[in-house]
């Protein structure tokens, strides 16, 4: 959420913020929301003058009341009555208007760092670098979903029967190849000086709010109505969540945490050959990385986490590009976003398996999480998250590009973890 400080005093870099976010009606939306900031703060002006006013005359009654001055006294005390009436009718207006202005900030996206290029869709995102060799496949190559089918390891047919399109079945080879890309990207996490943590799949209503899920994504998320809960979309969400509402020491920072777990995203709208196989499901297996930083560290923690997820795909020799995405192509809640893409072979495109981006104070101010300066002054800290990884697509380009005509080769860091090294 962005800061009601920055929004009065940087107004145009709102404005231009939003602008290439392309949000719409940016400088409307700002001017109409500091029209409101306006009146709440004159009521709130109104109602500790009264106050102030109901509490002088009080003291005065005493006083009065000592020295024998009873009618004046009674004069005052009906005053104050009117005062306090007064006072409460402001009270109820100012919770109001601060339950709107609330809603209206939330309702604002975080505004992109200045590096962020222009643009409006994926097309415009920036090319930052490639690396890796796109494999030549043999002449009978099939993509992923006829891979899955003719090694029997993945079942959607079989999902779809249980619960629904987009909930496959993972079995045999390819259940043992999800457990072992978990333990693999887990044990990585824990050597880069990851704490490794397992938090609920459920969120409450805070928790959405938090990390900027809600209001934003709320008919993206399965929502489990009898309790209020809904299941998360990635366990950035209730990693980060567990420093709600927290003042962390500084000589506790950075804090680095990893978490796997199940995500769900119902994906409302998407069909076509993108969403294919396993291109896109409503439940997948990711790891995910979350830092809380200073402000003045973040951007170089996002280089390191970047490159950190580099070193992953490198190991499991997959070719990649990172982007650097375009306003209208992030989220709602960063500031800076790189995007890291395999080449599927098979499919001849690029598939994402990670984004990695800084939020700056955006979260933070949400969730109200802070650190201390030396002077005592209470901050906001900014908070980072990535994907290392999301297992689906990690999966079909593993199988699409190693396939030969004997078989699928495994990459060599995972041997230890499978106990093969072809699936056939």
């Amino acid at each position: 959420m962005l800061q009601l400080t920055v929004l009065r005093e940087q107004t145009d870099l709102v404005v231009a913020g939003l602008n290439k976010k392309n949000y719409k009606n940016a400088a409307a939306e700002v001017a109409a929301l500091l029209e409101l900031d306006q009146q709440r703060r004159q009521v709130q002006s109104e109602h500790d003058e009264l106050q102030a006013r109901a509490n002088s005359i009080s003291k005065e009654i005493g006083i009065l009341m000592k020295n024998g001055e009873r009618d004046k006294a009674e004069a005052f005390k009906s005053e104050t009555t009117d005062l306090k009436q007064k006072a409460k009718t402001l009270a109820e207006q100012l919770s109001s208007l601060e339950v709107e202005l609330q809603n209206a900030l939330y309702k604002l996206p975080n505004l992109p760092h200045e590096s962020v290029p222009e643009g409006r869709t994926a097309e415009d995102n920036e090319v930052v670098l490639q690396h890796g060799e796109i494999p030549k496949l043999h002449e009978n190559a099939l993509p992923h979903w006829e891979l899955i089918k003719q090694y029997d390891i993945i079942d959607f047919d079989l999902g779809n029967k249980i619960t629904g399109a987009g909930f496959p079945v993972y079995k045999k080879q390819g259940a043992r190849l999800q457990r072992a890309l978990i333990n693999f990207f887990l044990d990585e996490a824990m050597n880069a000086g990851y704490m490794e943590v397992q938090p609920p799949i459920l969120i409450n209503e805070a928790s959405g709010y938090g990390t900027g899920q809600l209001p934003d994504k709320e008919g993206q998320m399965y929502h489990a109505t009898a309790d209020n809960l809904y299941l998360i979309p990635t366990a950035e969400v209730p990693i980060t969540n567990i420093y709600r509402d927290e003042i962390v020491p500084v000589d506790k920072l950075p804090i680095k945490n990893a978490g796997y777990t199940p995500c769900f995203r119902r994906e409302a709208g998407s069909w076509g050959a993108d969403v294919r196989g396993l291109n896109r499901l409503h439940q997948f297996d990711k790891v995910e990385i979350v830092q809380i930083s200073l402000p003045e560290k973040s951007y170089e923690i996002l280089e390191e986490m970047s490159s950190y997820i580099q070193g992953l795909l490198q190991k499991l020799e997959l070719p990649y590009r990172v982007l650097r995405l375009c306003g209208g192509d992030m989220s709602f809640t960063s500031a800076l976003t790189y995007d890291m893409e395999v080449y599927s072979t098979a499919q001849g495109r690029w598939l994402e398996v990670s984004s990695c981006s800084n939020f700056e104070t955006y979260q933070a101010n949400r969730l109200k999480l802070r650190y201390k300066t030396e002077s005592g002054k209470t901050q906001l800290l900014h908070t980072l998250n990535g994907s290392a990884l999301a297992l689906p697509r990690i999966v079909a380009a593993i199988l699409e590009n190693n396939q030969t005509p004997d078989g699928i080769l495994m990459p060599k860091v995972l041997h230890p973890y499978l106990g093969f090294d072809k699936i056939s």
